[in-house]
């Protein structure tokens, strides 16, 4: 029996899933620390584990994508200490099936290339893959596996909470959806301006993806807020929570000379 763990270190947050063969078995989202020790993540991923009844000694195998570099060596050490295996960490040298069609392939970040990883095992064609995280980010699949590139913009709680850090009299929102989009009141004109907004600007960037690209891509879209943008905006066609654990899961079997 192969348990494989799937890490993807974030800026704001840390998924973990655990697969059992091909059944994801667990899944978990914790706050990102970046001080935290090897001790520290060691306690909380057994007492992850052992909440799903696995006791740590029981994976097989690790596959870490992180954008948190000063977290990398405590990781490479729990996964040696805790669960006795060296963990594979997404980046140059890896074997990926994603040929990166850009200027400088090593400054891709490691979420990006496993969410299109993951994109192209479940979904064919053409891909728009939008990750609603610290930072949203566009990337543009090709059927053929060609990370053509994409865009960066901020984040939709980053954009939140610059309005109300760098605006005296703005409160801090709950972001959701709000039933019109002109406000009546300071809250919901800020929700209205975030949502909204936002949902435009993903539909706008997608159109023009679309005519780069040629066709029309599917959009697959994940990350925290990506259900509340997508009930908002007209462009997205697919929400998958789980596609950057797929995309893990996916490139560790292939380093593996596994099927993925």
């Amino acid at each position: 029996m192969n348990m494989l763990l799937v890490i993807d270190v974030g800026n704001s947050h840390t998924v973990l899933g655990l697969y059992q063969d091909d059944e994801l078995q667990g899944h978990w989202r914790v706050v990102t620390n970046n001080y935290r020790t090897g001790d520290e993540l060691r306690i909380l991923f057994s007492m992850l584990l052992q909440g799903e009844g696995v006791q740590p000694k029981a994976i097989t195998g690790c596959c870490i994508s992180s954008v948190v570099p000063q977290l990398n060596m405590a990781l490479n050490e729990v996964c040696q200490t805790a669960f006795n295996v060296i963990p594979l960490m997404v980046g140059p040298g890896v074997k990926t099936g994603l040929q990166l069609q850009c200027d400088n392939p090593k400054e891709v970040g490691a979420d990006r290339i496993v969410n299109a990883v993951g994109a192209i095992e479940a979904y064919e064609g053409s891909l728009i893959i939008i990750d609603f995280g610290t930072a949203t980010t566009f990337d543009a699949v090709t059927a053929k596996a060609e990370w053509r590139g994409g865009v960066i913009v901020p984040g939709v709680q980053l954009s939140a909470e610059a309005l109300f850090e760098h605006c005296a009299k703005l409160p801090r929102v709950e972001l959701s959806k709000p039933d019109h989009v002109i406000g009546r009141d300071t809250a919901t004109n800020i929700r209205s301006g975030i949502i909204y907004g936002y949902a435009d600007l993903v539909d706008g960037l997608v159109r023009r993806f679309g005519k780069e690209m040629g066709g029309t891509p599917k959009v697959i879209a994940t990350g925290g807020l990506a259900t509340l943008i997508a009930d908002v905006g007209e462009s997205i066609d697919v929400v998958d929570p789980m596609l950057t654990l797929t995309g893990l899961k996916a490139v560790y079997r292939r380093n593996q000379g596994q099927p993925s």
